[in-house]
C-alpha cells in the first residue's frame, strides 16, 4: 500500500469519525431534524461518508480555530515581553552564620595543626 494512499485514508476516517462524533451530539440536541437530515441520505453508504467527512473536516477548522485563539491570549514563556526598562541594581551579599564561621576557623587550625605534626614526622623543617 502506498504510503500517501494510507495516509490518506487514516485522515478521511479520522474526519468520517469526527463529523459522526458532531453529528451524534447534533442529534442528541435536535432528533426532529438529524432524522430528517439522515432519511433524506437513506442508505446510500457513499454519500453518507461524504456527509460526515464534511462534518468532520468543518468541525476539525472550527476546533482549530478555537485552540489558536486560544494560544493567542496565553504569554509565551520563550519570548517573554518586559515588563518594564526599568533596570534594578541588586548586591548580593552572603549570609554567615556566626557558629559555621567559627566551626571552620577551628577546622583550619586544626588543619594547620596536623600538617605540622606531619611534617615534624617526615623530617621536614619547619616554618
Amino acid at each position: 500500500m502506498n504510503p500517501d494512499t494510507l495516509t490518506q485514508t487514516i485522515q478521511k476516517s479520522f474526519r468520517v469519525t469526527l463529523g459522526a462524533t458532531a453529528s451524534l451530539l447534533e442529534a442528541l440536541k435536535d432528533p426532529q431534524g438529524s432524522q430528517a437530515r439522515f432519511a433524506e441520505i437513506g442508505s446510500d453508504v457513499d454519500r453518507l461518508t461524504e456527509e460526515l467527512e464534511s462534518r468532520g473536516v468543518a468541525t476539525e477548522r472550527e476546533a482549530r480555530e478555537l485552540v489558536d485563539s486560544l494560544m493567542t491570549q496565553v504569554p509565551n514563556p520563550f519570548n517573554p515581553t518586559p515588563a518594564s526598562d526599568a533596570t534594578v541594581d541588586t548586591i548580593a551579599t552572603p549570609i554567615v552564620d556566626p557558629s559555621v564561621q567559627m566551626d571552620l576557623a577551628l577546622l583550619t587550625q586544626e588543619l594547620a595543626t596536623l600538617r605540622q605534626e606531619i611534617d615534624a614526622l617526615r623530617g621536614f623543617p619547619q616554618n
